[in-house]
C-alpha cells in the first residue's frame, strides 16, 4: 500500500524513448511511477536513467495487447499502491504501408496496439478515478493522429481513432473530476522507427515504388532532425502535471505548428497540398 502520500502513475511503452524520460522525469517530480513493458528483461536503459536520476521505480510487464493482463496490471497496482492518478498510454507501434498492401490483419494489429490497448487501459482506471473525483488520462497520439500522412494509412487510422475516442470521452470526465488529454509529438529520436511494421505485400512491388522511395527519404530526414527523445519525454510529463486543463498537447513548437496545419484546414487541401510534396518525385 503506497503510505507516502504521493501520487501514483501508471506508465506504458517504457522500455526506451520517450515513454522511458517521461517515467523518470515523474519520479523526479515526486510521483510514484509504475513503469510498464512487454518484456522486463528489457528494462535496462530504463533502470540506468532512474538511477542516474536518483529516483526509483516499479517495473512490471505489460503488454497492452492483453487485455486480461492489463486487467490484472491495474488490479495489482491498485493493491500495491492503493490508487493510480495519472495513466499515461504511451505504448504504440507505427507501420508503412498503403491500403493495397496492408492485410487486416496488419491494420487490426495497428488497432490493437494504438487504439484498443489504450481505450481499454483507460476504462480500468476510470472507475477508481471518478470515486476519488480527481485524475489524469493521457494518450500518447502523435501529429499522424491529427494529419493523415502517405503510407500511414494504419496508424494514422489508429491515432485518428484514439484521438476521436479521448476528446469524445473528455468531456464526460471533466465533469467528475478526470482530466483526459492527447500529447502529439512529431519525430521524436527512440526505437519507434525499427519497430515500424513493414507490409507483407499484396499489390505489384513497383506501383507503389516510387511513392515509397520518396515518402522515405523524406521521413529518413525527418528523424535525422527529430526532438531528443528526452525533451519528448519531459513535455509528456509537464502535461501530465500540468496546473491547468487543457485537451491537446504538443512536445514541440514543430509538432503544433504541424498539428495546426489540420485542424484549421476546414475543406483539405493545406494537409494534401503538403503531404502530396513528400511523395513527388522528379520527372
Amino acid at each position: 500500500m503506497n503510505e507516502t502520500g504521493r501520487q501514483v502513475a501508471l506508465v506504458t511503452g517504457t522500455s526506451s524513448g520517450m515513454g522511458l524520460h517521461a517515467a523518470v522525469e515523474l519520479a523526479g517530480r515526486g510521483l510514484s511511477v509504475v513503469a510498464t513493458m512487454r518484456d522486463v528483461s528489457r528494462s535496462d536503459r530504463l533502470d540506468a536513467a532512474a538511477a542516474e536520476a536518483g529516483v526509483q521505480l516499479d517495473v512490471r510487464a505489460l503488454d497492452v495487447t492483453d487485455h486480461e493482463a492489463a486487467r490484472a496490471c491495474v488490479d495489482g497496482v491498485l493493491a500495491d499502491h492503493g490508487r493510480i492518478d495519472v495513466l499515461i498510454n504511451n505504448a504504440g507501434r507505427g507501420a508503412v504501408g498503403t491500403a493495397e498492401q496492408l492485410g487486416l490483419d496488419e491494420i487490426r494489429d495497428q488497432l490493437e496496439v494504438n487504439y484498443l490497448g489504450p481505450v481499454a487501459l483507460t476504462k480500468l482506471v476510470l472507475p477508481t478515478m471518478r470515486a476519488a473525483g480527481s485524475g489524469r488520462v493521457l494518450t500518447v497520439t502523435s501529429v499522424g493522429g491529427a494529419v493523415g500522412q502517405p503510407f500511414a494509412d494504419a496508424y494514422c487510422g489508429a491515432k485518428f481513432a484514439v484521438e476521436g475516442f479521448m476528446q469524445s470521452l473528455s468531456t464526460v470526465m471533466l465533469a467528475h473530476g478526470v482530466w483526459v488529454s492527447v500529447i502529439e509529438p512529431a519525430a521524436v529520436a527512440s526505437d519507434f522507427v525499427s519497430n515500424v511494421a513493414r507490409p507483407a505485400g499484396g499489390a505489384p512491388a513497383d506501383a507503389y515504388a516510387v511513392q515509397l522511395e520518396a515518402y522515405l527519404a523524406r521521413s529518413a530526414g525527418a528523424f535525422a532532425a527529430a526532438q531528443p527523445a528526452r525533451d519528448a519525454g519531459v513535455a509528456i510529463a509537464e502535461a501530465a502535471t500540468a496546473d491547468e486543463y487543457r485537451f491537446r498537447w504538443q512536445t514541440s513548437d514543430g509538432a503544433t505548428a504541424f498539428v495546426g496545419m489540420s485542424l484549421a484546414d476546414l475543406d483539405g487541401s493545406r494537409v494534401l497540398g503538403t503531404t502530396r510534396t513528400w511523395i513527388e518525385t522528379q520527372a
